[in-house]
């Protein structure tokens, strides 16, 4: 689907971006965008599962149902 992009349409596609975000925005659409990937591919590789031991699972589940029985 995107093979069949020429010169033309990535030129066309730009000269839309500029009517609509105008060229003041641009740089700084494009930095929050950079930040965001960044962070995502940061917080991807931070993924590690992390163990947790059953007993502190349990007394969480149940301190937090302890508390929302209580008005």
């Amino acid at each position: 689907m995107l093979g069949n992009l020429t010169g033309w349409h990535l030129l066309i596609i730009v000269a839309i971006l500029l009517l609509l975000f105008s060229a003041t925005k641009l740089p700084t659409l494009a930095r929050s965008v950079g930040q965001s990937a960044k962070i995502f591919r940061s917080e991807m590789a931070s993924d590690a599962p992390v163990a947790e031991p059953a007993a502190s699972s349990a007394t969480t589940v149940a301190a937090t149902a302890d508390r929302s029985a209580t008005p």
